[in-house]
């Protein structure tokens, strides 16, 4: 029964709605305990022979009566209560969603998509069904069942109720068992079905290397492994669920057996008579929610409490970058970086040490080196995803840390390598940070990305439909594509991580030629394997080993024969073999 106190403070948030259900659901529970005294006054008057035609009716439209207050009752209570178990799913989601946001790439490293998608639906929905199913349960089953205990010892027989209510321990104790049963049983089915999540994600996503390594058989008995798991995981999950309703049958059907042999004892003492022994029947029989609500109340609080653990589990791993800057205005794009080291952690080796980098207002920064030389360690580092107190980096005169995440994210955009788009339409995907930005404004950044005359060749233009995680474009259009979508944004810093290595020189120096006509006023970092993409930036550094064994202009670059004269090189001749020169 933890899960509950775990979510007082959602009780608290949303007491009117409780209130309003748990007084619905009193008013229900007495209502409902007018029909059976009723029938025993009908039953006793048709065996005594003074029943009469108005005293039917009368009896009739009561109980059609309790009928239909019961009815709209129900309704409310209904509405109230499974309405606020919604608002906790909701929240629930929203606030893991925000977490996730706000954990750094390393956190996605280490936790499978499958997996956090799991918890994100099944995990909250069974904490759903315990902020709504499980206090029905709770409190209905229990004050029905109180309220029909005292009905049956104070205006019956105190006697037979004790004898008629004998099997009911016996089963609790099972109940008991099965619980904790189910508690292990369906912790390890979510966890089996998180598996399962991560497969199928997994497999859709790599499809085409699948197909194309001819792996489909061997990624099939995988997926069967993993299935058969979580199929011998719920098998084990429906087997203790299975226990509960025969018990409870067991219990109800021994209980009526008692009450009308101990009934017909008292009958025939003269001590009751046939009308109440009906009434006794008829109250004895609600009992039986009561009784299925004990089961469904430990089925659902065992579920909600292994869910509940999941979840705490992923809120319980805090951000590694704290989010505690207030300083929300606007900063002129200047950047000063100094690293004299940079670690991941404390047994890791060095990656980044002995850096210094100025950057002016409208310049461009070349950052290039071998791979692994640590160029997207620093750019981690300058968007905040990593931090280390012997780094220092001011945009604008300011330290990172002095900003809002969202302010700093405002002021710096990525275009990765690899860029994600969604399933949605190029127009939608260009306009992914500005929603509301116009037909003409995409087409402007489009343009500039030299990415509006494919979009127009595309069968609905700007309105096509990408595909997921945009599968029908090449390589280069998603690039050109996410270039068009950073620089609807207007950050004062845009940076290229790559994000030119999809598409041909010329069509490079184009997008290079546009950016440095409508960003004059601002910053640009362009990280490239590719030198030509560099070539007219006001300031180059070359990265080896996490140091800057290299740094000036192309020209003087060039001039002082190291790695960046070498790489230039075999570049310029690879390009010349490549053309037939």
């Amino acid at each position: 029964m933890s899960v509950f106190f775990k979510l007082v403070w959602f009780f608290r948030q949303e007491w009117p709605r409780y209130s309003i259900a748990i007084v619905a659901l009193v008013c229900v529970g007495l209502l409902v305990m007018v029909p059976p005294w009723l029938t025993g006054t009908l039953v006793d008057a048709i065996a005594d022979g003074t029943l009469t035609q108005p005293q039917l009716f009368r009896l009739l439209g009561w109980i059609a009566l309790v009928a239909f207050l019961s009815y709209l009752l129900r309704v409310v209570w209904r509405v109230a209560l499974f309405g606020a178990s919604y608002t906790l799913a909701r929240q629930l989601r929203l606030k893991l969603f925000q977490h996730l946001t706000s954990q750094p790439p390393a956190f996605f490293q280490r936790h499978n998509t499958g997996d956090l998608m799991a918890r994100a639906t099944n995990d909250i929905q069974a904490i759903e069904m315990t902020a709504g199913e499980a206090v029905l349960a709770l409190f209905d089953g229990a004050f029905t069942g109180l309220i029909v205990l005292i009905i049956l010892t104070t205006q019956f027989s105190l006697p037979l109720t004790l004898f008629a209510l004998i099997p009911w321990p016996i089963v609790g104790f099972f109940m008991w068992r099965f619980g904790k049963e189910l508690h292990i049983s369906f912790r390890d089915a979510q966890a089996r079905f998180s598996d399962l999540n991560d497969d199928v994600q997994e497999s859709l996503s790599g499809i085409r290397v699948t197909r194309a390594f001819g792996r489909e058989a061997v990624e099939q008995e995988d997926f069967n492994h993993i299935a058969a798991a979580a199929n011998e995981a719920n098998q084990r999950v429906a087997t203790t669920d299975s226990k509960y309703d025969p018990a409870i049958q067991l219990a109800i059907g021994m209980s009526f057996f008692m009450s009308v042999v101990g009934g017909s004892w008292l009958i025939y003492h003269g001590q009751l008579t046939l009308g109440e022994l009906t009434s006794f029947t008829l109250y004895l029989g609600y009992m039986i929610w009561p009784m299925f609500a004990v089961g469904w109340l430990l089925n659902l609080v065992e579920r909600g409490q292994a869910a509940y653990r999941r979840l705490e589990e992923l809120f319980e791993i805090r951000p590694l970058i704290a989010d505690q800057g207030t300083y929300e205005d606007k900063v002129e794009p200047s950047l000063a970086i100094t690293i004299r080291q940079f670690k991941y952690d404390v047994q890791s080796p060095l990656v980044l040490k002995d850096i210094a980098i100025q950057v002016s207002i409208g310049q461009t920064l070349g950052i290039v080196g071998h791979t692994g030389a640590g160029k997207t360690t620093l750019l981690n580092i300058l968007l905040r995803h990593e931090e280390s107190p012997d780094t220092d980096i001011r945009l604008g005169g300011k330290q990172l840390a002095d900003f809002s995440l969202h302010n700093l994210r405002r002021h710096l955009v990525m275009v990765p390598q690899t860029p994600f788009l969604f399933s949605a339409s190029v127009a939608e995907n260009i306009a992914l940070a500005k929603p509301d930005a116009s037909l003409a404004e995409i087409e402007a950044v489009a343009r500039i990305a030299e990415v509006h005359d494919d979009i127009m060749r595309f069968p609905d233009a700007y309105q096509t439909m990408v595909g997921e995680r945009g599968i029908t474009l090449s390589g280069g259009q998603k690039q050109r594509i996410a270039i068009a979508r950073a620089l609807l944004q207007d950050a004062p810093i845009l940076i290229l991580d790559d994000a030119l290595s999809a598409v041909d020189v010329r069509t490079e120096q184009k997008i290079l030629e546009h950016l440095r006509d409508n960003r004059a006023e601002k910053t640009t970092i362009i990280v490239c394997h590719r030198l030509t993409a560099i070539e007219k930036a006001d300031q180059i550094i070359v990265l080896q080993h996490g140091e800057t064994v290299e740094n000036g202009t192309h020209r003087s670059l060039l001039q002082a024969q190291g790695w960046y004269r070498q790489m230039y090189d075999y570049q310029q001749l690879e390009r010349a073999v490549e053309e037939g020169r």
